[in-house]
């Protein structure tokens, strides 16, 4: 049986990056795989949160689910910390996890920056607990963007070592589940930086329950270059905005950016940015009111997480059951 395993932090302002490099590509593999949606709340707490905002954040999150296509008869979607074999395994793992592989995480330098010594231990064993996320189900595909292929690699070797170690085929390895050609979704006010829910300014990213007007108003301030566009993918070069919000059309009209350069072709950015806020909001609008109404309901929301936790508890329970006889804990 192949099963996905994915999540989203709740860490508030959901946006098209969010949308286009992740949950719009779920909604198709439910028609395929045993889907498990994952709000990854434990993640989140690797920095700062505001303890008042994070359940709703947390409920923000679910809803975009649901308003995006994720349909809760068909998989499950519940918060991490409901469920705490996450955190158990996590544990287990660490303990045959060398420090070598740990320091190899690109993300852990970027993240902690100068300020090493002052990085709180989550960040730093943020990639184990992943792995746990994914093991616990016995996940067998993963859908990860690029900034996350470094962990889903440490995550099947951390399967492997297992196996290896208990001399036992437990865990399978996950394979990532790749989506044509990536959607790596940019500022809209540097294409150099990726789009950002803490960016502090707004006008850097769509959100996906901005209002019509402030969707207009934000493409119509996007960054862009005096010139035209260009019909060939060598011609971006050194215009990351250009190539930038090319992607996010091309993203919207399930399109490969060649084919949408061919079409847009020498045009100006008036012309442009008409065709592209058409486009957004004929995706994004429905979505968004949907959030909305969805929020107006936090009952319901509620209830589909406590019926995602008790089913994902019951999986991820009985193969930590398992787990634990296999490294020899007593089980009474």
């Amino acid at each position: 049986m192949n099963r996905i395993f994915s999540g989203v932090q709740p860490s508030g302002n959901l946006h098209i990056g969010n949308y286009l490099g992740a949950i719009k590509n779920w909604v198709s593999l439910q028609k395929s795989f045993e889907c498990i949606f994952c709000i990854v709340d434990l993640h989140a707490l690797t920095v700062k949160q505001n303890p008042k905002e994070l359940p709703q954040n947390t409920l923000e999150v679910t809803a975009a689910y649901i308003a995006s296509g994720i349909d809760p008869e068909k998989t499950l979607i519940f918060n991490q910390s409901a469920v705490s074999v996450h955190a158990e395994l996590t544990w287990l793992l660490s303990c045959i996890t060398p420090l070598g592989w740990l320091n190899r995480m690109t993300q852990f330098k970027e993240k902690a920056g100068k300020k090493k010594e002052n990085a709180v231990l989550g960040l730093y064993s943020y990639p184990v607990l992943m792995a746990a996320d994914v093991l616990a189900y016995k996940a067998t595909h993963v859908p990860v963007g690029e900034d996350q292929k470094q962990h889903l690699e440490l995550a099947r070797d951390i399967a492997g070592s297992f196996n290896r170690i208990y001399n036992i085929n437990f865990f399978p390895l996950p394979e990532p589940q790749i989506f044509g050609e990536a959607t790596r979704v940019m500022s809209l006010r540097d294409g150099m930086k990726k789009m950002s829910k803490s960016d502090e300014s707004d006008f850097s990213r769509i959100n996906m329950t901005d209002t019509k007007d402030l969707i207009v108003k934000k493409i119509q301030k996007a960054k862009t270059d005096t010139g035209v566009l260009p019909s060939k993918k060598e011609d971006l070069k050194n215009r990351p905005e250009v190539e930038n919000l090319l992607g996010i059309y091309a993203a919207f009209n399930d399109k490969k950016l060649n084919l949408v350069m061919e079409e847009m072709a020498g045009k100006n950015f008036v012309e442009f940015k008409k065709l592209l806020t058409e486009t957004v909001l004929e995706k994004m609008e429905p979505v968004s009111k949907k959030i909305n109404e969805l929020l107006n309901n936090i009952d319901y929301l509620k209830k589909i997480l406590d019926i995602g936790k008790e089913k994902a508890h019951q999986i991820a329970f009985n193969h930590l059951k398992e787990i634990k006889k296999i490294v020899g804990l007593l089980n009474i």
